[in-house]
């Protein structure tokens, strides 16, 4: 799209991050080079000043910016790198969703209580606190190629280490190698970096709702992969014991997931190309649109709490990832516990609502290109997530689930407006926006705090959980709940015209 000044038509890169062209215009075009028009792309390359020396080699490199251009411009850049990536996030979600149903036989296995299968649980989360902001600077100054090659071999030794857990008998280990295992996992900033750049603009919510349905899948599905094992070993006509080596219904799960780690690897160091970002600075001849410059000055204006309009948009954005993958943590912690001391339920009857419900959460996040042409990202950020709070009123308006006889069918709904609705697709506009206000910038380092901030929710909010009911009764974290996910959707509702333009 061109600039209207009329001494400048600037074609800025506000769609992908691929580049810009900018042609002065203020002289009439005529064949003498000396005139003609100074064209600028954003790899450095000046047509007015580029050398003689070698023309088919320079004509190689302007095409080459153009077609990245275009193709960025019309679609993703790199298919076969977002394929990739794809099967990176399945693999690093699948590391702690194939194990959920073998987790708590494992744990009583070596001789632990619910309070070493909670450290269990949170090492995973507390691995990848350790490292998401790491690995997204890493992948701004070393690339993207390897920082996941690096993550993806701690992700193999974990999965190796989790193998090994029967044979060393302890809880610790246990503990020790899910924490690996996070740490492996733990870049989530990194692939949606990587998808933002190889996205335009306009559509990138919809491919971060693709990557988010890869990875809602990854633990909300996966887990089936688990069960099966568990039934295929579990009589255990089928297992293997040695000194050194056990295949059992709680080892098959870590083998398996070695197998599919070294497909990754293989396909990280024969396949995958690298993409260096680029941003160059504007130079001086260069000049804003009116509309760039109107969000230029709207993201520099201060708020009343001191921070500027992005700054504050972008921390806001943190803090949504932060209340909304909390609360579901929540739900994943006690929600099966609650289906079955409240309600009656089998934990296989739970377990199969939450599965289901999850498998709709994820075919839902692949027709959200169809629900982005009714609303944009900040509503449905908004809307979903009142289908969150929704979900949490419903169990509490119902009362004594025990008196109640409709109490199956209402908490199979309250798990399908979280599950299968609020959270997937929230989650993936939250996403999506965040990607759009951080825009040219790079996004690797921002996106690993962003999945910091989902991941310290995960581990907090669970603890949180378990004290609240313990001692104040369950009902009381519904209400919690409730009012922490409406103040999240009142306080977008209420930016809405800043996100809104920031992200343009």
């Amino acid at each position: 799209i061109l600039s209207g000044d009329t001494s400048t038509a600037a074609m800025e890169q506000g769609e992908s991050g691929a580049g810009y062209v900018n042609m002065d215009s203020s002289r009439p075009l005529s064949s003498n080079k000396n005139d003609s028009a100074r064209v600028v792309f954003s790899d450095g390359v000046d047509f007015n000043n580029r050398k003689d020396g070698n023309d088919d080699d320079c004509d190689m490199s302007y095409a080459g910016s153009i077609l990245s251009s275009v193709l960025s411009a019309d679609g993703i850049s790199d298919p076969l790198g977002f394929t990739i990536i794809c099967f990176v996030i399945l693999v690093g979600d699948m590391s702690r969703g194939i194990f959920f149903p073998t987790m708590w036989p494992l744990v009583e296995e070596l001789g632990g209580s619910t309070v070493a299968l909670g450290y269990a649980v949170g090492a995973f989360s507390f691995g990848r606190i350790l490292v998401s902001p790491l690995f997204g600077s890493w992948s701004v100054k070393y690339g993207y190629s390897k920082t996941l090659q690096f993550s993806t071999l701690i992700l193999l030794v974990g999965t190796i280490l989790y193998a090994q857990t029967p044979i060393v008998g302890t809880s610790i280990f246990l503990i020790f190698a899910q924490t690996v295992l996070g740490i492996g996992s733990g870049t989530l900033g990194v692939t949606r970096a990587f998808v933002a750049e190889v996205t335009p603009q306009r559509t990138r919510t919809t491919y971060m709702a693709w990557i988010t349905a890869v990875e809602y899948a990854g633990f909300t599905v996966t887990p089936f992969i688990g069960s099966m094992f568990l039934a295929i070993f579990q009589n255990g006509n089928l297992s293997v014991e040695t000194k050194y080596f056990v295949l059992n219904e709680y080892t098959a799960p870590a083998y398996f997931m070695t197998i599919l780690v070294l497909i990754i690897i293989f396909m990280l160091f024969k396949f995958f190309k690298d993409r260096q970002r680029t941003s160059p600075a504007r130079k001086p001849g260069i000049q804003k649109s009116k509309k760039r410059a109107a969000i230029d000055e709207l993201a520099e204006s201060k708020t009343i709490f001191g921070l500027t309009t992005y700054d504050a948009c972008i921390f806001g954005c943190m803090a949504i990832n932060a209340t909304t993958k909390g609360s579901i943590a929540s739900f994943e912690t006690l929600g099966i516990q609650f289906a079955q001391e409240q309600i009656g339920l089998s934990s296989a009857e739970a377990g199969a609502i939450v599965a289901t419900c999850g498998s709709l959460g994820a075919i839902s996040l692949l027709c959200l290109g169809h629900i982005s042409k009714y609303m944009n990202d900040v509503g449905m950020i908004v809307w979903f997530t009142v289908a969150m709070v929704a979900g949490v009123l419903v169990l509490i308006v119902m009362g004594d689930p025990q008196e109640n006889s409709a109490a199956t069918y209402i908490f199979s709904a309250s798990i399908f407006f979280i599950y299968s609705l609020g959270y997937p697709i929230g989650h993936a506009a939250n996403i999506g926006l965040f990607s759009k206000i951080v825009g040219r910038r790079p996004q690797g380092a921002l996106l690993g705090w962003f999945s910091f901030a989902g991941s310290l929710a995960r581990m907090l909010f669970p603890l949180m959980s378990g004290y609240v009911t313990n001692y104040l009764g369950i009902n009381v974290l519904f209400w919690i709940l409730t009012f922490v996910l409406g103040i999240s959707a009142a306080a977008v509702f209420v930016a809405r015209d800043a996100l809104t333009k920031l992200s343009q």
